[in-house]
């Protein structure tokens, strides 16, 4: 894209028809030229363009509201397929959570990014065929293989996401950052999304209750599930049409954070010392020691999602290696925790699980503080270390299918 850019830089007509063929890779590539190109008349005016943010809300579309509409209701009618149709909401939630809204995100992506027929009709035949195998699963309340097929269904359904998401060019590994880029975006325009609506719910509640009418039950079973399976679906849209929304609020919460974070986790490891507590005897410890270390990782990777898209500055870089570290060594704890339970208690579909996921996630990690490393030093560009992470989002792909499709077969549906 670069070497086009510069081919062309006195061609307007063939500048915009790169632009229109692939905008994000043109803008980013375009803004890391630029530096070179300043002074020349139509890289200032393309500049401009580029980096111009209107002040004023885009609402899209009057096509793309309606298809946003659309999906909002749908999101709401399958949220409520257990009360319309009397299935157990404790056999039908842990399966499908993940397909209240995770599809119909997929299918506007495809209709935006115009996918291939044939791309549509795989990721359409893996939803369908995850959809009708974990429905189809026996119903058990002592199956760790069900519990374990449910909590990772919605991670292969959200990488799914991800192939609709970056298009029809699934080895460009910039639309692969773009991706999570957009889920930490997401996160916070869904986040501003449902304290509007708990702050609207109050009011509304606590207005009719001071004429006589207790609408509680009827405002959360209606207004509110679908306020709820809504809420990613606007903020998906909210976040496509209007970027500069959350743009520059996800980096500075990622800025602030990341030192906060590494803080945190080093007290909290020594604190564990002389807590009287540790994952290599307490279950629920190392349940709460590996959430802990995911939600780290997905800090870091977050972090360096938003940094691979502009400059960084050195320091931040900095933390982020620090933060990976001990995170690594928080790994480390939790890999040895689970593969001491394995040789003392045995092997159950729960230990196999984390243990496979610990190690998939130190390799990751490892491969992503070498090259972080390899930015702080100016031996590597913060764009690489984004590579490490993206190129290695299949392998968690595959083991997912592993846990969710084998699993109960190898372990006899226990």
């Amino acid at each position: 894209m670069k070497d086009e850019i510069r081919a062309h830089l006195n061609d307007p007509g063939q500048l915009e028809r790169l632009y229109r063929s692939n905008k994000t890779p043109f803008k980013r590539e375009f803004s890391s030229l630029y530096p070179e190109l300043k002074g020349n008349a139509l890289a200032d005016f393309w500049h401009e363009r580029l980096h111009y943010e209107s002040d004023e809300i885009n609402w899209g579309t009057s096509k793309e509201f309606l298809i946003v509409l659309i999906a909002s209701l749908l999101a709401g009618f399958i949220a409520k397929v257990p009360a319309m149709f009397q299935i157990d909401e404790e056999f039908f939630y842990p399966r499908n959570i993940g397909f209240i809204f995770l599809p119909l995100l997929a299918a506007y992506f495809a209709w935006k990014n115009k996918l291939q027929p044939k791309q549509i009709a795989y990721i359409g035949a893996m939803l369908l065929v995850s959809l009708v195998y974990i429905n189809a699963l026996p119903a058990s309340t002592t199956s760790d293989t069900l519990v374990l097929a449910c909590l990772h269904l919605p991670l292969l359904l959200w990488v799914l996401l991800g192939a609709a998401f970056v298009g029809n060019n699934l080895n460009d590994h910039n639309r692969r950052l773009d991706y999570l880029k957009y889920n930490g975006d997401l996160i916070v325009m869904t986040t501003l999304i449902l304290l509007a609506g708990g702050i609207m719910t109050g009011i509304t509640i606590g207005l009719f209750a001071l004429i006589g009418f207790r609408i509680e039950q009827l405002y959360f079973e209606y207004v509110g599930v679908f306020g709820l399976a809504a809420a990613p679906i606007v903020g998906t849209y909210l976040t496509q049409t209007n970027p500069q929304l959350v743009n520059k609020v996800s980096p500075v919460i990622a800025k602030i954070f990341s030192p906060l974070v590494l803080v945190m986790l080093v007290i909290y490891l020594f604190a564990i010392m002389y807590s009287g507590k540790d994952p290599y005897n307490d279950r629920e410890f190392l349940l709460l020691f590996n959430l802990l270390l995911i939600g780290v990782m997905a800090l870091i990777f977050f972090s360096v999602a938003e940094s691979s898209t502009k400059s960084s500055a050195v320091s931040g870089i900095w933390v982020l290696l620090l933060l990976s570290v001990v995170t690594v060594v928080v790994n480390g704890i939790a890999l040895s925790a689970i593969s001491f339970r394995i040789s003392e208690w045995g092997i159950t579909p729960n230990r196999v699980a984390v243990l496979g996921g610990n190690v998939l996630m130190l390799i990751h990690l490892l491969l992503v503080t070498v090259m972080l490393y390899k930015s702080a030093t100016k031996k590597a560009a913060i764009t690489e270390v984004g590579k490490a992470i993206v190129l290695y989002i299949p392998v968690y792909f595959a083991w997912t299918v592993i846990v969710v499709f084998l699993f109960p077969l190898l372990f006899g549906f226990k």
